[in-house]
């Protein structure tokens, strides 16, 4: 890293990026990130290079945000056209066109939500697990596409006939190259906004498996899992997630 570039504090780059200074830490000692030591454990980071580590771009790629003057609504989500090989979402009235997921982005879900389905029949049979496309609202400027999304047995109030009203248990998001910067800033500041409990980020490219939960009307990282791990999620017990298995990609790489 250029030490002639501007350089912030893993404070500033955890504040920035909706991250715990512990997962900043932890992507330091592992070289997940670039960095600058200036001493016994003092550390400066640039963060555009470290977005570019976490994501594989400088920026979202074929992600387009509309930057007319204009705050869409669910009404107008409603009467967007069907374009092939996209998907559309509104986040507090900013329309947004994202490609379709990859095959790893979908192998993923699938193996994921098998799992979820399985758990939540044994723990809370009257809830129910849905993936994308499944329009959830929040008010009526927000209108998102969770990847995977758990709605309790003792919520289901939410539940419309075409979409969910309010907001789900636990929502799941993969992060995909052109979605990083939506996921992990965007979407984590309306999850928590709308009283999401749970949302996990899962990271494909970094092998990083995000769990935060709602405390005091903020999201903390309660659980974190890398590369093998078999991720435990402490108010999950029972449901241990074999990342090794998400991972796997017959196709290489």
């Amino acid at each position: 890293m250029d030490k002639g570039k501007d350089l912030v504090t893993a404070q500033f780059l955890a504040d920035t990026l909706d991250l715990s200074v512990e997962t900043i830490w932890r992507y330091t000692r592992t070289d997940r990130i670039p960095y600058v030591k200036l001493g016994e454990r003092q550390y400066r980071y640039n963060l555009d290079e470290v977005v570019r580590a976490l994501s594989g771009v400088v920026k979202e790629n074929n992600q387009d945000y509309n930057t007319e003057d204009k705050t869409y609504t669910y009404q107008d989500y409603l009467t967007l056209p069907d374009e092939p090989g996209f998907r559309y979402e509104i986040l507090e009235g900013q329309l947004v066109k994202e490609p379709s997921p990859n095959l790893l982005h979908q192998r993923i879900s699938r193996e994921l939500e098998f799992l979820l389905i399985s758990y939540f029949r044994q723990v809370d049979p009257k809830g129910e697990v849905f993936d994308a496309p499944l329009d959830v609202t929040f008010q009526d400027i927000t209108v998102v596409q969770p990847d995977i999304l758990y709605v309790a047995g003792s919520q289901l109030d939410v539940m419309k006939k075409t979409r969910i009203d309010g907001a789900p248990t636990l929502t799941v998001e993969i992060i995909s190259d052109s979605s990083l910067q939506k996921d992990r800033v965007k979407k984590l500041q309306i999850y928590q906004k709308a009283g999401v409990q749970h949302y996990w980020l899962v990271n494909p490219r970094d092998k990083t498996f995000e769990c935060f939960t709602l405390k005091d009307g903020l999201y903390s990282l309660i659980a974190v899992g890398t590369d093998d791990d078999v991720l435990e999620h402490p108010d999950f017990p029972g449901l241990p997630i074999s990342l090794a298995q998400l991972w796997y990609d017959p196709t290489g790489p």
